[in-house]
């Protein structure tokens, strides 16, 4: 039962609504948000092969598929934390399923491309845009109504527990379902089945939607508004930042475009710092950051997750269109990565619960560190799944441990009135260190990638002829077969993984095709082992900094008694 307080300050019309307990019908509700909300940013990973060969994508192209997804919630998530401290959480909960609904139904309509892929790419980004709003809105609220209805350590453990675990659900589950999904054939063209896996979003986002009538309201609009100038200042700011990582390896670094973009992030990072401390209700209270404990989990969130995410997008680029594995075949390596979370739930509780949470974070961190190294010594050439299990389980178990760490320490290092503020806080760091995984990732490993082909080109005469040949096969094919070769020119042209797409022979003969198939295939092999490095170091950067500078008695959980009541 919720219970309606009027806030201290004089004046506000609006009153808090309080919960003296978690229901077990908001603990179901906000457990399905947070899933439908992980399935929708997880389902790509499994498809970006179909993606590539049914829509002729560009690496750029590609990237943004998954991103478009994320700009959203990073963007907007702190906005919508306060918009359900100041209007009530259910609501939202409500509003932000549809939305999600809207969207996948919108990515499911993404038409067959023509002589350009363009319109149907803006149909598939502007679908997954409309998600990712719906996220969004979702991430945060979720997270929040369950620090408001925990008043216990014990309680509130176990209800973060709950609600991470759920987030890991939705991320193994739907490569699983989507996988399972595109074996069913959409009309005529066997690329196109990815389109199920959308539609399987938009059915689990409408259970949601009915799923979150029966969730308990909470809000807390004590001290609490819109601060316009803060969400522009940072939104600007962030898509900039992103632009420019995203689009720096295709454009070139030195491109005046990605340069101003840098420029144009910096100085509307700026601003937003000025506009917070400036605001009586700002969207981020910077006097936050004054705890130790925020601060440094706040760091260790970004570069962790940036580590955990870039470890999945590379596996799921070498798995689908590197290796060339099915959707379905893939999908063992998101269970690995993210069921763990489920399987460890309750021991994870009892240890955030017994424990100061840095050891659940270092130990977290280490273990994908450790996974990730390992994984940077698989080559692509080994085609079964059974090497890369173990590293996989490494970083799943990691994961699981850090996510509910990190969780532990944004909420329970706050007062509970501000909940919202940090779970909406905690979720845009977490999600922003999920953007810049691919992002910075797939930007290393690509222009690693292109750089090893046009040196190899370089170095090799035979292959310099060979690749103008099967450039100029088009001016000289039967008019029927010119748009199928062209097409295929076009995809080897366009960078790496289009290189590695088109096969080396016609198929069902040994007459020579592509002449880049196996030099894009090993330059791209060992650049996402690069890829790995990378995410590895950061991996153990962030396991350092959580055990050393997250402080705390060592054999005590991190809960202030602000933050378990109102």
């Amino acid at each position: 039962m919720s219970i309606a307080l009027p806030p201290p300050v004089a004046g506000r019309q609006r009153v808090a609504v309080s919960t003296p307990q978690l229901t077990t019908g908001t603990l179901i509700a906000t457990a399905l948000a947070v899933l439908v909300s992980q399935m929708g940013m997880s389902i790509a990973a499994v498809l970006n092969g179909l993606f590539q060969q049914d829509l002729h994508t560009t690496s750029s192209q590609l990237t943004w598929i998954a991103d478009v997804f994320l700009v959203p919630v990073t963007l907007f998530e702190l906005s919508f934390g306060v918009l359900g401290d100041l209007f009530g959480r259910k609501r939202l909960l409500v509003g932000g399923s549809l939305l999600m609904v809207v969207g996948e139904v919108v990515s499911v309509c993404t038409p067959e491309i023509g002589a350009s892929n363009h319109s149907a790419i803006a149909v598939l980004w502007t679908g997954q845009a409309l998600s990712g709003l719906g996220a969004a809105v979702l991430l945060p609220t979720s997270l929040a109504m369950v620090a408001a209805g925990t008043h216990t350590a014990a309680n509130r453990a176990r209800g973060i527990a709950i609600w991470a675990a759920a987030l890991s659900t939705g991320a193994f589950l739907s490569p699983l379902l989507g996988g399972l999904a595109t074996k069913i054939s959409w009309g005529d063209n066997p690329d196109a089945v990815w389109r199920w896996a959308f539609l399987l979003v938009a059915v689990i986002a409408l259970l949601s939607t009915a799923v979150a009538f029966g969730a308990q309201n909470s809000s807390a609009p004590e001290g609490r508004s819109l601060d316009i100038p803060g969400q522009i200042t940072i939104a600007v700011a962030m898509f900039a930042l992103l632009f420019g990582v995203i689009q720096g390896s295709e454009a070139g670094w030195s491109d005046p475009l990605i340069v101003g973009a840098f420029v144009v992030a910096a100085v509307f990072f700026a601003l937003f710092l000025v506009a917070e401390r400036r605001s009586p209700t700002p969207l981020l209270r910077l006097d936050l950051f004054r705890s130790r404990a925020f601060s440094v989990n706040s760091i260790v969130t970004v570069i962790g997750m940036f580590a955990f995410v870039g470890t999945a997008y590379a596996t799921s680029i070498r798995l689908t269109s590197i290796q060339g594995f099915s959707p379905l075949r893939s999908a063992y390596a998101f269970v690995l990565l993210q069921g763990f979370a489920l399987v460890l739930a309750p021991l994870i509780a009892r240890i955030i619960r017994a424990y100061n949470p840095r050891w659940a974070l270092g130990g977290g961190f280490l273990l994908i560190g450790v996974g990730d190294l390992w994984l940077s010594r698989l080559s692509a050439d080994t085609r079964g799944v059974g090497p890369t299990i173990p590293p996989l389980v490494l970083v799943g178990i990691g994961f699981a441990l850090a996510l509910s760490g990190i969780t532990a320490v944004a909420v329970n290092t706050v007062p509970n009135h501000l909940a919202g503020m940090a779970s909406g806080t905690a979720s845009a760091l977490r999600d922003f260190g999920f953007i810049l995984g691919p992002a910075i990732v797939g930007t290393v490993a690509l222009s690693h990638a292109a750089a090893q082909i046009k040196s190899k080109v370089a170095a090799s005469p035979a292959l310099q002829s060979a690749l103008a040949a099967f450039n100029n096969a088009p001016a000289h094919a039967p008019a029927a077969l010119r748009g199928q070769l062209a097409q295929a020119v076009g995809a080897v042209n366009s960078g790496p993984l289009g290189a590695n797409s088109v096969p080396a022979t016609i198929p069902g003969t040994t007459q020579p095709f592509n002449p880049l198939k196996d030099v894009a295939f090993h330059a791209l092999d060992s650049s996402y082992q690069l890829g790995f490095v990378v995410c590895g170091v950061a991996a153990l950067a962030a396991a350092i900094i959580a055990v050393v500078l997250l402080g705390g008695d060592a054999h005590r959980p991190m809960v202030t008694e602000a933050s378990l009541h109102d």
